[in-house]
């Protein structure tokens, strides 16, 4: 016989399946509009914000627009004052107090805005004897496929702490009618021997990645290094600065491309840097229009995540520690070593990061039952890690539970996935470094095709629904 169908809801065994669908079907007509706004207010973010500073100066403009003010000198915060905290201009927490005790714990949803690109090396610049060009030395910065950054238009970063002590930005490729640079691949007609026969991870080396700056020289044709001489010279006319900066300064070389839409329908946001900046966007508007919470909510953005989440600015580092002492200094409670600790043990967080959905070109490294696709929701990864879960912080049931509850009840699309088959390959995230101070936290992020590469894809749909997830966990109690 048929299983008899309930009343007002599917067949009871249809129900027993769990169907990942389409999210772009399950858009209110109303909300149309807006996926549409928020997209475009995303590309200007990531078109400004294409280094890790830059990113944390546009987010800490953002919340200051929105009434946060900053955390130093605060006393007395009380439920719905709006709080930031900046350090070192690479790492950004921004707050927003509710009316529990922080010995109840927090909501916290934690990102990074560095993103994969290549680094000038402290001596970078020279001329090369047999053509007069000269050119840049560079240094790769997180895990990059090498040959992607050849013979595609870069934009130089800088910031410069000078001799004197005073500091300078630098951009050059990103303003209209600015030039750009460019890493010179082999031509087909030459490659055969010098190249073809290479594995393709090695079809550029580390030190090939070396970039075409000038042509003209200056000064006495008896002087030598005059091309090197034309570059120095005209950046201390532009901006005064010498050679010997370059060793107190941060050169990072980024694509000079525009996010853009991708897609006939659309539908995608193709751009550098959506790894891991998708992520922090999302949680900032969230932040932004969520409703004042009982518990206190933080979004953090932390540096670094692409080499591991070493060093000061890392999520390895104990900034979470001593920002949660800053939490307690501004509500003006005295607290021992027990009360922030009960804090954090009783926090709930959420691991903002992205996941390598299906390219269909290239499924064989997917076992596709666990792998994640665009445009279906936001993703769950329960652990990341590579090959035995190395590495890797293995979520609770209990707690992916309460957030898999939480998303149903608001109707938010999402997929349960893993990154890659399990000896395919792997990658971590700040996941870990957050469960180090015990409290609950799960991966949960967008699927992005095309990861870590020149020109990543988010779909549009998934960024709305990364938006709802994240102001739905902010608000949750």
């Amino acid at each position: 016989m048929p299983a008899k169908k309930r009343k007002g809801g599917k067949n009871k065994l249809e129900k027993l399946a769990f169907e990942r669908c389409n999210s772009w079907e399950a858009v209110p007509k109303k909300d149309a509009k807006f996926v549409e706004e928020l997209s475009c207010e995303y590309k200007a973010f990531l078109d400004i914000g294409k280094t890790e500073r830059e990113a944390a100066n546009i987010i800490v403009s953002m919340a200051k627009a929105k009434g946060f003010v900053d955390i130093e000198g605060v006393k007395g915060a009380k439920k719905g004052d709006k709080l930031f905290f900046i350090y070192r201009k690479k790492v950004v927490a921004l707050i927003v107090m509710g009316s529990d005790p922080l010995e109840k714990g927090i909501n916290l949803i934690g990102s990074h805005i560095d993103a994969p690109r290549l680094d000038l090396k402290p001596n970078p610049l020279y001329q090369d004897k047999s053509t007069d060009l000269a050119l840049l030395r560079t240094h790769y910065y997180g895990g990059v496929k090498k040959y992607n950054w050849a013979n595609v238009p870069l934009a130089l970063h800088g910031f410069v702490v000078k001799g004197d002590g005073s500091e300078i930005h630098i951009i050059i490729g990103e303003a209209p009618g600015d030039p750009v640079l460019i890493i010179p691949d082999l031509e087909p007609h030459l490659y055969h021997k010098a190249q073809a026969s290479r594995k393709l991870s090695e079809g550029f080396k580390g030190e090939e990645l070396r970039i075409v700056v000038a042509n003209k020289a200056i000064g006495n044709k008896k002087m030598a290094d005059r091309v090197k001489l034309w570059v120095l010279n005209h950046l201390n006319e532009r901006y005064g600065i010498i050679e010997e900066d370059f060793c107190s300064a941060e050169f990072e070389v980024v694509p000079a491309l525009k996010a853009a839409d991708v897609g006939l329908d659309r539908s995608f946001v193709g751009a550098y840097g959506q790894d891991d900046r998708v992520c922090a966007f999302t949680s900032m508007r969230a932040l932004f229009d969520a409703k004042v919470p009982k518990r206190t909510c933080v979004a953090l953005f932390f540096d670094k995540e692409e080499i591991g989440s070493t060093g000061s600015t890392g999520a390895e580092s104990f900034f979470l520690r001593n920002l949660m002492g800053k939490l307690f200094r501004a509500v003006n409670k005295p607290h021992d070593e027990h009360a922030l600790w009960d804090s954090m043990l009783n926090s709930h967080a959420l691991s903002a990061d992205v996941t390598g959905a299906v390219n269909p070109i290239f499924k064989d490294v997917h076992e596709m039952s666990n792998a994640p696709i665009a445009g279906r929701g936001i993703v769950f990864s329960k652990y990341t890690g590579a090959g035995g879960k190395f590495a890797a912080s293995d979520a609770n049931p209990e707690f992916v539970g309460k957030v898999r509850r939480l998303f149903n009840s608001k109707k938010i699309p999402w997929q349960s996935a893993e990154l890659g088959k399990v000896d395919e390959g792997g990658g971590g995230t700040i996941a870990k470094f957050l469960a180090r101070y015990g409290m609950e936290v799960v991966d949960c992020g967008p699927g992005l095709i095309s990861i870590h590469t020149p020109y990543e894809l988010t779909s549009k749909v998934d960024l709305y629904n990364t938006y709802r997830a994240y102001k739905a966990f902010f608000e949750m109690v």
